[in-house]
């Protein structure tokens, strides 16, 4: 099957690589209280594993956004479905997310956040697809650099499902993923070895 999906990046590296994103977090906001904020849905497993790996005292919260039109008439532009429900004014606020590429969406989002005044702003990316990069962006945590491939597991979606893959797998033939999306079966956790009635 490897001609259409591969692992990328696997659940140990993962799980290590976590570990000492949640080491620097806690070093650097020493004597804070930082908001974790993720975007729904992708970013939440990615959140649940990287708060357990920052010794302080953190809150979370989530925002959902939709895109107004296609990825490219929005620029970035989206509309918030889902908002926080804190208020971050004075806050440090560390935006957490499953994966990065054009970064029109999120540029446009940190906007949003600034505009209400956290005390500061900061990135936290398990995947940046910097090859994608439109708008600049910093992004002072980042997980691993992703290669331009379609990535599925830890938390990323195929059509809604397998986002609970525990590996990042890299789809090379998504056609072939369409024609036939049970392919992915085999790298649910213990194997898929309990398949879901269709």
């Amino acid at each position: 099957m490897s001609e259409v999906v591969s692992v990328e990046f696997g659940r140990e590296d993962i799980r290590r690589r976590i570990e000492e994103l949640g080491r620097t977090i806690t070093g650097d906001y020493q004597g804070r209280a930082p908001v974790l904020i993720s975007v729904l849905k992708g970013g939440s497993v990615f959140l649940a594993d990287l708060i357990r790996e920052i010794a302080l005292p953190v809150a979370i919260d989530y925002m959902s956004i939709s895109r107004y039109g296609g990825a490219a008439e929005s620029r970035g532009r989206v509309r918030i479905v889902k908002d926080l429900e804190q208020d971050v004014g004075g806050k440090d606020v560390i935006v957490v997310e499953d994966i990065v590429d054009t970064g029109l969406t999120l540029s446009y989002l940190i906007s949003v956040l600034e505009s209400r005044e956290p005390a500061s702003v900061a990135v936290c990316a398990l995947l940046d697809k910097s090859v994608r990069r439109i708008a600049p962006l910093e992004i002072r945590y980042r997980g691993f650099d992703c290669p331009d491939v379609f990535v599925v597991g830890y938390g990323l979606d195929f059509e809604e499902r397998y986002r609970n893959v525990p590996d990042i797998l890299a789809i090379h033939d998504l056609e072939a993923l369409r024609a036939d999306p049970d392919l992915l079966v085999p790298y649910l956790p213990d194997g898929g070895s309990i398949r879901a009635d269709r």
